[in-house]
Formats: C-alpha cells, sequence, structure tokens
C-alpha cells in the first residue's frame, strides 16, 4: 500500500480513489456544479482536458497549500467530464498526457539527492504499480534484464537494445530519465484503465456545458482510415517464389501464413499458395496454418515486425514502407 502525503498526491493523482477523496474532503460531486467556489475547479479541469487534446503538459500550481487540493479535484473532475463525453480520443490523449506529467515528477523525486524518502517513494510507485524492482546502485539505477526487457519491448530506437545498454551482474544501468521514460507506457495504461473502469455518473447540473465542448473537441481528431488492398512488397515477394515453384524458408512461410490470417483469410484460403513448394505435404500444411489460425492451439501468433523480417533477409522494403512497423500496416493511409 502506498501511503502518499498532500504533496505526492497532487503530483500523482490517478492513484487517489475519487469518491473516497471527495467525501473525506468533505464534498460531494453535485457540488462542483453548483457551488460557485467549486465551478472554477470544473473550468480547471476542461482546461486540463484541452491542453492534453493539444499534445502539451499541463502546468501544476504547487505554489501554495491551498492550491494543492485543486490540483487534485481538477484531475478528478476531469476524469467525470471524460466519462461523460464518452470519448475515447480524448482519455487516450489525457492518459498520455498526465503520464508525462508525472514522469517528470518521477524523474525530479529520483534525481533527489537531499531527500531520499521521495526517491524511495518513486521507486515504490514503479514497484507496487508495474511489479518492477529497481535499485539505487552509486549514481545509477539498475533493473534486472529480465524486467529490462519486458518493458523495452515497446522502444525500437537503437540506444534501447540490450546489446547498446550497460549491463552489469544481471543487472541494466539506467539514468533518472531512462528509469521514468522505461514506464511511461505503464502510466499511461494504468490511467488509461482506471479511467474506463471507473462509473460513469449521471449527468451532473453545470457540467453538460463543459461535455458539449469537449465533444466538439473530440471531432477533430476523428480520422478515416484507407485501406489499401494490395499486399506490401514482402508478402509480394513471397508469394511470387512459390509461385515459381521455389524454396520459401521457414520464416517466409510463417511470415506469409500470419499475415494473410491477420488480414481476414481463411485457411482453406491461404492452404493453396503452397501447393507449389518444392517440399508440399497438404496435411501438414493444413495442420501448420491451423495451429497458426488458433484453431489447433491457444497461442496466439502475430506477424513479424519489419525489423525481424529484415534481420531474417525478408524485407523489400519500397518508399510506402515509410513510417510502419509492421507489414499489416502496408498502405493504410488516414484522411
Amino acid at each position: 500500500m502506498i501511503n502518499l502525503g498532500t504533496d505526492e498526491i497532487v503530483k500523482y493523482p490517478f492513484l487517489a480513489e475519487a469518491g473516497k477523496y471527495l467525501s473525506d474532503k468533505g464534498f460531494s460531486l453535485n457540488q462542483f456544479g453548483t457551488d460557485p467556489d467549486l465551478k472554477r475547479i470544473v473550468s480547471m479541469a476542461f482546461d486540463r482536458i484541452k491542453v492534453a487534446s493539444d499534445g502539451r503538459i499541463y502546468k501544476s500550481n504547487l505554489s501554495t497549500n491551498d492550491s494543492l487540493p485543486m490540483e487534485v479535484f481538477s484531475f478528478l473532475i476531469a476524469v467525470i467530464l471524460l466519462k461523460l463525453t464518452g470519448m475515447h480520443t480524448l482519455i487516450r490523449r489525457f492518459s498520455l498526457a498526465e503520464a508525462r506529467r508525472s514522469e517528470r515528477f518521477l524523474e525530479r523525486d529520483l534525481s533527489n539527492y537531499k531527500d531520499k524518502t521521495k526517491e524511495q517513494l518513486a521507486l515504490q510507485i514503479m514497484h507496487e504499480l508495474f511489479s518492477i524492482t529497481i535499485k539505487k546502485q552509486d549514481d545509477d539505477f539498475i533493473i534486472p534484464i529480465s524486467n529490462y526487457l519486458k518493458h523495452s519491448i515497446n522502444f525500437h530506437e537503437r540506444e534501447w537494445k540490450l546489446i547498446n545498454r550497460k549491463v552489469n551482474s544481471g543487472n541494466v544501468l539506467l539514468t533518472s530519465h531512462e528509469t521514468v521514460r522505461l514506464v511511461r507506457k505503464e502510466i499511461d495504461l494504468y490511467i488509461s484503465s482506471k479511467i474506463h473502469s471507473s462509473k460513469t455518473p449521471e449527468m451532473i447540473e453545470g457540467f453538460q456545458e463543459y461535455v458539449d465542448k469537449l465533444r466538439i473537441l473530440a471531432k477533430k481528431f476523428e480520422v478515416k482510415i484507407v485501406e489499401s488492398s494490395e499486399h506490401p512488397p514482402c508478402i509480394k515477394h513471397a508469394i511470387e517464389v512459390l509461385e515459381k515453384g521455389e524454396n520459401l524458408s521457414h520464416s517466409g512461410r510463417f511470415m506469409l501464413a500470419t499475415f494473410l490470417l491477420a488480414k481476414g483469410q481463411q485457411v482453406e484460403q491461404i492452404a493453396p499458395l503452397f501447393k507449389n513448394a518444392p517440399d508440399y505435404n497438404e496435411k501438414v500444411t493444413l495442420y501448420q496454418l491451423n495451429h497458426l489460425s488458433g484453431k489447433t492451439s491457444t497461442t496466439s501468433y502475430n506477424c513479424p515486425s519489419c525489423e525481424k523480417l529484415k534481420s531474417q533477409n525478408l524485407c523489400f522494403a519500397v518508399p510506402e514502407c515509410d513510417n510502419i512497423i509492421n507489414p499489416i500496416q502496408f498502405g493504410r493511409k488516414r484522411v
């Protein structure tokens, strides 16, 4: 259990239970829509969401003790507004912005050499929320390799590859900045899940105006995806190899099958593509395809990433492949 003081709950308001926090402070939700002194917090909450929707980080006012509860209230009321609005695009942007905001505080607390209790609290938050065991060693933070690999999987930059990291006695060495950057995705998902799992209240008097504004705001983030029926070059090449009766490597066959399954094709539609393979066996082919499709297995198989395919010499990139990380994304355009 994480025990938070007032200044900590301001930095990490997503750790507060909204209903309990409000009742402990002697308030009900309805008061925020009718009480003149509290209505400005609803406006603050709206601004907090709007700032997040613009991709910016909300700047907190931590200068006075009087401002601290308002900072927490504005976060909790923002969650209520998002629930009443029901716009997932705004929830995604808000949770990411709040994750980035808390990331700054975590980094600051980890770098606080004068107050070790703040450093320990930051480490405790990461341990209890995300099951990451991080320890301080001299000026570095160390994390077991297994933990590091689990959480760095979302990064594609070269510097996050294990081979490019400092490793000592089974641990990866990180700076305070790298330590908190490692959990941004987890904080984002944690905040988002708390919002989605919280109950949606009935419309509250004084909130409708802000809900309407947020629904209008959300419309500018609506995008339509136009998807081409054309296959990416790696898939085209694999099909051409099979059509010529040449041997396609096991990795190539796995790529082709998982790609076509992900695109909604059935095993019966895919199997004929392998008929010209030198080692074709109908029974074995159907068995393998049924296994990959999940019909005869409980394992989920995904089409390999572009990076993986490059390492297997299966990538035949063209300019249209720019900015994609998996063949599944080929041909998708936002309009």
